[in-house]
């Protein structure tokens, strides 16, 4: 598959394109700086340079694409202002080019907490709102959408064991390296689409605890 992640050096997306790159995929990360086109080459990914944030439309990117990943943040360092239009605008921009260019296939990094934004902290709520609202948009979009919410992500070794579940409100760690598979399992298994669910570490392996969701 020819597969676009927005956000492409991001550290959950360098892990993604890394192992999508070792599956035989074209693994493709927009970006928005040339000197990060490095770091995706030594994953075996094809940099794409472009503006996630400020290009009008993405549909030259995203166009022979088979899926796309958004895993795309504004940060931690970054105001309200910018969680709108990267972490709900980009996501927004991201969904629009699929549907313009014919790709069915989106995947969401989303976050626990997204589906009760109005009960976090001052510093978190205007994250968790960006959030919330792009998920319901691409919900809305009719793409075959799979939205994805980690736990607080750590950089622990991967173990290949999640916990994973439809049931939002959970808590928990997981390895940003487990995240990426479970991604890229995601991107695989087609049934997912239309699915939401929160994912942690735990003691099942990836291909296990996602299809039995």
């Amino acid at each position: 598959m020819d597969i676009l992640v927005a956000g492409g050096h991001g550290k959950v997306a360098l892990r993604l394109l890394r192992l999508l790159a070792e599956q035989g995929h074209t693994a493709r990360g927009l970006i928005r700086s040339p000197q990060h086109a490095a770091d995706l080459e030594a994953a075996g990914a094809v940099p794409v340079l472009g503006d996630l944030e400020n290009d009008e439309t993405l549909d030259a990117y995203v166009r022979g694409a088979d899926a796309v990943v958004f895993a795309a943040g504004a940060g931690p360092g970054s105001g309200p202002g910018r969680k709108r239009t990267v972490d709900l605008g980009g996501a927004v921009k991201l969904a629009d080019a699929a549907l313009s260019t014919g790709v069915r296939r989106y995947v969401m990094v989303s976050s626990i907490g997204a589906d009760r934004p109005e009960s976090a902290g001052e510093t978190m709520r205007p994250y968790l709102l960006a959030k919330a609202e792009a998920d319901d948009y691409v919900r809305a979009s009719g793409l075959d959408a799979t939205i994805v919410r980690p736990g607080s992500l750590t950089d622990e070794p991967g173990t290949g064991l999640v916990r994973v579940s439809r049931e939002l409100g959970g808590r928990g760690p997981v390895p940003r390296d487990d995240v990426a598979a479970v991604l890229a399992y995601v991107l695989g298994a087609p049934r997912t689409a239309g699915l939401t669910f929160e994912l942690f570490g735990g003691d099942t392996p990836i291909p296990q605890a996602v299809d039995a969701l």
